[in-house]
């Protein structure tokens, strides 16, 4: 299966529209059908932008190994590590003040 079948199926797979998958990662439904009929080049930015909007395996969108979406919180967790190591210093410090603002909302609702 070539890499622009593995979006089809992956948008399918979400029931999801064209219009609909492609308004998720910001780019025109126009170029998702272009895409899935392989009349474009599927580049990094593409695939970088639908594993982390849909939780997708970037290895098997590109290849086709692995599990399609992320499943076990070890591999949530390996990827966070990987998407937070790649951000500048100051933005990692965010990342962990929302994270912390997070758990605070999930303790609230909880009691």
């Amino acid at each position: 299966m070539t890499i622009s079948k593995r979006i089809r199926h992956l948008r399918q797979s979400l029931n999801m529209s064209q219009a609909e998958f492609a308004k998720g990662i910001y780019i025109s439904n126009g170029y998702i059908a272009e895409l899935e009929c392989e009349h474009r080049r599927v580049n990094d930015r593409i695939i970088h932008l639908i594993s982390l909007t849909f939780g997708v395996n970037e290895k098997w969108l590109k290849t086709g190994e692995g599990e399609m979406f992320f499943n076990t919180p070890g591999e949530k967790l390996q990827r966070m590590a990987s998407l937070f190591s790649e951000l500048p210093p100051r933005f990692q410090d965010y990342a962990m003040q929302q994270i912390e603002q997070l758990l605070k909302i999930t303790a609230q609702k909880e009691t």
